[in-house]
């Protein structure tokens, strides 16, 4: 893990969120999110510089449309957000937590 991630991590770990469960490094068919929440189907992704080059730019819009068209919303901020701005990050991911709905879907994971 980044160190952004490390730092965002030990704010979702334990339930520390809302009370929400987070899995890190979590597989959505061919994809792995840095961190999701099943109960809410919510997925966040932590952004490092090689997200800013073209090709990479390209190819994470199409992953995340593929991940939103299995019903998960994902949510992307870069390492400098969490790194400089962690509460700001903390209190946009509960915003988002707090007006969604518990999911209702099974278990999108491969092999699951």
């Amino acid at each position: 893990m980044t160190k952004a991630e490390i730092i965002l991590w030990s704010k979702l770990k334990g339930k520390q969120l809302n009370g929400l469960k987070f899995r890190r490094q979590y597989g959505i068919n061919n994809y792995v999110v840095d961190f999701y929440c099943p109960e809410l189907r919510l997925a966040i992704e932590v952004d490092g510089d090689v997200h800013s080059y073209n090709s990479r730019i390209n190819y994470d819009k199409q992953r995340q449309r593929d991940i939103e068209a299995l019903g998960i919303k994902v949510l992307r901020y870069t390492n400098n957000d969490v790194i400089k701005n962690l509460e700001g990050v903390l209190n946009d991911i509960i915003t988002t937590t707090s007006h969604s709905p518990p999911s209702q879907g099974g278990d999108k994971r491969k092999g699951k």
